[in-house]
């Protein structure tokens, strides 16, 4: 798109004055020109349009042009506009005031038309850079909100801000970490017979939902594997008892899930234990999980029925004060051997 001509005001109150300059700029510009005969005027006019450039008169009715030009300065709408001050006035002490005030130029009356020529195309040239540094900031600006948006969208907030800071994220062991598990009951099939877009609107839903739940009990989002979503309690944010937090984030999940107008049903598995975490890949990079514990916990969400909230029998001691389980018996887990496995009935009603 082609840019606009500049756009020029000419303060005078003596119409011969400005019809002079004006007749002077339109032989050497394009730019569009407009007039206003006193400085009350030219503020209003300056309020009510962008304009690129002022020439401005200094001895005027009702408002002088010194104090038009201090008003637009203290004005952050239109201190950045440029203004050459025009006046017959031999004075240094006035030229001096202008420019302290922010005055791009001053050129006396009558004019050189060379040297007016020579100031009015520096000083629009000045505006038009200035305006495209704006311009390239704030696609700047645009860009990085956008970057930070997703880096946000893939990696936890802490991991966000180190990776800021320090430029690399550290890989480190971390102890007493639950990690859950939320996987789709029959995603697959459901995949097969809905329209792609109807599917991947639903799923992002039900995502967001989750994410929102997840935040709202303190854990992290890891990060989601097809239908499966993965969640943290204790490893970036302190939480004090991390595997309470999982449970009942694991149960609001399954009754969003119940909620959602896909009608879907999810397995949550939790289970607790020492984790490595850390940013795998040097292009496309993910924030991701290693250890026993992640992989049980991926095994335990698979033991569910439909609908239910599952951990493996050794996080009971967290949950019994909190918590009504029901125990499943010993499970055959592979490459754990016979673990117990607890479903979640929901949590104890507080004492009277």
């Amino acid at each position: 798109m082609a840019e606009r001509p500049p756009r020029i005001l000419v303060v005078d109150d003596i119409d011969d004055n400005v019809f002079t300059l004006q007749r002077r700029l339109k032989q050497f510009t394009k730019a569009e020109i407009a007039a206003a005969q006193n400085g009350r005027l030219a503020l209003e006019a300056l309020r009510a349009a962008p304009f690129d450039l002022v020439l401005l008169d200094v001895q005027m009715p009702e408002l002088d042009g010194t104090a038009v030009l201090a008003e637009m300065k203290a004005d952050m709408a239109l201190r950045d506009v440029p203004v050459i001050m025009v006046s017959a006035l031999d004075d240094l002490e006035t030229v001096l005031r202008c420019i302290k005030l922010g005055a791009e130029d001053y050129v006396q009356k009558p004019f050189n038309a060379e040297l007016l020529r020579a100031r009015v195309e520096a000083a629009l040239e000045r505006k038009r850079l200035r305006d495209q540094e704006a311009k390239f900031l704030a696609q700047l600006q645009a860009e990085k909100a956008r970057v930070n948006d997703l880096l946000h969208s893939v990696l936890p907030k802490s991991v966000v801000s180190e990776l800021k800071t320090s430029g690399r994220l550290a890989p480190r062991r971390h102890d007493e970490v639950a990690v859950l598990f939320c996987d789709i009951v029959g995603f697959t099939e459901y995949c097969d017979g809905n329209a792609p877009e109807a599917v991947l609107e639903r799923l992002e839903a039900l995502v967001a939902a989750f994410e929102a739940i997840v935040d709202r009990h303190g854990l992290e989002k890891i990060k989601t594997i097809g239908d499966a979503f993965m969640a943290t309690a204790g490893l970036l944010r302190y939480v004090e008892n991390p595997v309470l937090a999982a449970a009942e984030c694991g149960l609001a999940m399954a009754e969003a899930a119940k909620a959602h107008g896909a009608g879907w049903q999810v397995r949550v598995g939790i289970h607790m234990g020492p984790i490595v975490a850390g940013i795998l890949g040097k292009r496309s990079f993910v924030f991701d999980l290693w250890g026993d514990t992640v992989n049980v916990a991926a095994r335990v969400a698979a033991e569910a029925e439909p609908g239910t909230v599952v951990v493996t029998g050794a996080l009971w001691p967290f949950l019994g004060a909190s918590c009504q389980g029901r125990s499943l018996g010993q499970v055959d887990l592979k490459g754990k051997g016979p673990t117990e496995i607890v479903c979640l009935v929901g949590r104890k009603a507080p004492v009277a």
